[in-house]
């Protein structure tokens, strides 16, 4: 149990949260104005290296997440390109209204970036658990918000980040993740508000962000294998502003839709991407995979997956069902 979504084989590559901590460092290291501020995070946000070679880089709050936003926000406006790190359950919880009113409605250029998202700190239960940050972000006007699938998503959302002028929130887990996710030669580029095809099906379309993307693909191997099954696989990386025009391309396939998420089914990218498809008149079947309205349960992010069927066995039944 908890297997599918650690067990990478070829390709495997580091945790996202790693690549964010080396792509950061390596801008901080050729442009001054990029900081790092943490909230008693530099470890778990893979920070340590950054500050011992970058020590005037880097600034620590302590256990103080509002602070951090707003030490954030005054760095930010000082034309600093700031990276706030800190748990995203505690970041996009305690410091909400900073994150509202100091960046995002005072047009800060803050990122944002909320580490062991999801159910990534498992066993500690939900009061740890992210299962709501992307259902008030989305709420929020001038943020943009990305889960990256994998280490390339990962490196390019965070230089293309650093290039924003305004604010953005980034999700990374703690597991590692393959170094790029596609099995399609097109596949290869990434560009903030654009979804990825990273595999290309026929009979119904699975649209996951984050780390949610790597068990919908292993799930469209075994409906190949086993049932002969095509499935087309999008990564849906940034959250909001929602590639709309990818959505209503496949929609146009007239096949089911199933939308999948590390997040609660509520206000996350199934609820996104439904209503895109009913405003636009889209009568495809259509099914929400992802946390429900309950205290989750505790395990490791890969039992937790496997509970609430967001791995290879539960996703090919999903699949399974909706085609009837």
């Amino acid at each position: 149990m908890g297997q599918e979504i650690t067990n990478i084989p070829k390709g495997v590559g580091l945790a996202n949260l790693e690549v964010f901590a080396s792509t950061l460092e390596s801008l901080a290291q050729t442009d001054k104005t990029v900081f790092a501020v943490t909230s008693d995070s530099r470890g778990s946000g893979k920070l340590v290296g950054f500050g011992q070679k970058l020590p005037a880089q880097i600034v620590e709050v302590g256990i103080a997440e509002q602070n951090l936003v707003g030490v954030a926000t005054g760095l930010a406006s000082m034309r600093k390109k700031v990276f706030a790190v800190s748990p995203a359950c505690f970041l996009t919880a305690r410091a909400l209204e900073q994150i509202k009113n100091d960046v995002c409605y005072s047009d800060n250029p803050v990122k944002l970036i909320g580490i062991s998202a999801g159910v990534s700190y498992g066993a500690l239960g939900s009061t740890h658990h992210s299962l709501h940050d992307y259902a008030v972000l989305r709420a929020i006007n001038n943020i943009t918000i990305i889960a990256p699938a994998d280490n390339f998503e990962t490196a390019e959302a965070i230089r293309q980040a650093a290039a924003m002028d305004s604010p953005v929130y980034l999700r990374f887990g703690k597991k590692n993740m393959p170094e790029k996710i596609e099995e399609v030669e097109h596949a290869t580029s990434f560009e903030v508000g654009k979804g990825r095809v990273v595999k290309e099906g026929s009979d119904l379309t699975f649209i996951a962000t984050g780390e949610a993307v790597w068990p919908c693909l292993q799930a469209a191997q075994k409906l190949a294998e086993e049932h002969q099954i095509s499935a087309t696989v999008v990564s849906m990386h940034t959250i909001k502003p929602l590639d709309q025009r990818l959505i209503l391309q496949l929609a146009s396939q007239n096949t089911p839709i199933i939308t999948v998420e590390e997040h609660s089914v509520y206000g996350g990218l199934g609820e996104a991407v439904g209503s895109v498809l009913l405003q636009n008149g889209c009568h495809n079947k259509f099914k929400i995979v992802g946390l429900p309205d309950e205290h989750t349960v505790s395990g490791s992010q890969g039992e937790i997956f496997e509970h609430y069927g967001i791995s290879a066995k539960g996703l090919s039944q999903s699949a399974l069902n909706i085609l009837g």
